[in-house]
């Protein structure tokens, strides 16, 4: 779903996983500058650890489409449609292949775009902190969420009654007006900036999160998802 304005300057895609996601997205994002593209968990599991055959994924082509730049030895950066290339995907395990396995395409194939600082993740925030009457709170991790209330209930908020603290199991889970206000308003979103050392090391551990071993690619996972910066959602 592309945007109205064709200023690269000022436009972004937002690559988002899930259909639910992406119907959200579509729903809450400023139509002007922001387009979006869903990608479906399906691409995850193509041709495991064959870059080469990913590249040939329809879903994998129609982003490559989106951006405008075309790959490789052809790359011209100057083609490029949308300045902030905005990766939005759950913090699950699936949301952490599907990362690495982007991140891997733009390092191994688009690396300008990481080089000029293009590339981004969303961060979507972990819980929604209800008070009564008055506008919920989010919070983007459990420190930040524990601040929050202490801070509110000294300054003599309430907690709602029931159901006070949502903790969000994936970027489903929120309405389009939940996922604008907190991940694409740029009001209020966090961003974080790929740098080449991070797309360098999702290219490294592109082998092991794709490769055939599940149980040694879980347990990798759950070992170093709190250590690798990028994957720490």
């Amino acid at each position: 779903k592309d945007c109205r304005s064709t200023n690269p300057e000022e436009c972004e895609l937002y690559v988002v996983e899930g259909d639910s996601a992406g119907g959200s997205a579509k729903e809450g994002r400023d139509s002007m500058y922001q387009a979006i593209l869903p990608i479906r968990g399906k691409i995850i599991n193509v041709e495991k650890a064959r870059i080469d055959r990913v590249l040939k994924n329809n879903e994998v082509q129609s982003m490559i489409t989106a951006l405008g730049t075309s790959i490789h030895d052809e790359f011209d950066l100057s083609k490029l449609r949308y300045h902030k290339i905005i990766l939005m995907a759950d913090a699950d395990v699936d949301g952490q292949h599907i990362r690495t396995l982007l991140l891997t395409l733009l390092f191994r194939f688009m690396q300008p775009l990481l080089e000029h600082g293009h590339v981004y993740l969303a961060q979507p925030p972990l819980y929604k902190i209800k008070w009564q009457r008055i506008e919920p709170e989010y919070a983007y991790s459990d420190r930040e969420r524990d601040g929050l209330i202490k801070e509110g209930l000294a300054a003599g908020k309430k907690l709602g009654k029931d159901d006070n603290i949502q903790r969000y199991k994936g970027l489903g889970e929120m309405n389009a007006a939940e996922l604008w206000e907190t991940t694409m308003d740029p009001a209020n979103r966090v961003l974080l900036q790929v740098t080449m050392d991070d797309a360098a090391t999702a290219d490294e551990l592109f082998s092991v999160l794709m490769g055939e071993d599940v149980e040694a690619r879980r347990s990798f996972i759950t070992r170093n998802a709190k250590d690798v910066k990028f994957l720490d959602v």
